[in-house]
């Protein structure tokens, strides 16, 4: 056998190993899983004042929380901001995110586990506001998460945000806009 023939089989041996390699290691994380959820909702009101409806103070539209009656739920709306739960007056609670991106009146984007802390999850969460008119924002949700996701997970929380944004926020920024 000459060089070329030796370096040939060296390198389908080689290959091959890689090969079976990738593939056991792919079935070892047979567990890890994925899925993206897009909800999108008219809302009254200008994008900004959207914006601002879903970020600082969200307790008043915000209703699923770790603690029975937590102290505060906020979004701090600037990079590197957080999604906190605040449990109590001594600053126990929960960062559910961390705020990626922040445009006002265009775009939010935070990366956490939100209801799933204490999981191998992440989801990345992005709200995008677009001016429908004068007086209107279409709001568009988009969820990408990854990770150690169980069967159901999926529909559970596309569930819980249809609950967030029809039964909830546009509730409640109607009311502020009939208040205002």
């Amino acid at each position: 056998m000459n060089k070329f023939g030796g370096f040939l089989i060296g390198a389908i041996v080689l290959a091959l190993f890689i090969y079976f390699r990738v593939q056991k290691f792919s079935d070892n994380n047979s567990d890890s899983a994925g899925f993206m959820l897009k909800n999108e909702i008219m809302l009254p009101g200008t994008p900004n004042r959207i914006y601002d409806a879903v970020t600082g103070d969200i307790s008043a539209w915000w209703d699923q929380s770790f603690s029975e009656s937590p102290r505060k739920l906020y979004i701090e709306a600037r990079p590197g901001g957080g999604f906190y739960e605040i449990f109590d007056e001594s600053g126990d609670g929960v960062l559910h995110a961390t705020v990626t991106a922040a445009q006002r009146g265009r775009l939010l984007r935070f990366e956490g586990p939100l209801g799933f802390a204490g999981y191998a999850i992440d989801m990345v969460t992005t709200y995008d506001f677009e001016p429908q008119g004068a007086d209107s924002t279409r709001l568009k949700v988009t969820v990408r998460a990854s990770g150690e996701i169980q069967d159901g997970w999926q529909q559970v929380v596309n569930q819980a945000w249809r609950h967030f944004l029809f039964e909830n926020l546009l509730p409640y920024v109607a009311k502020k806009e009939r208040l205002e």
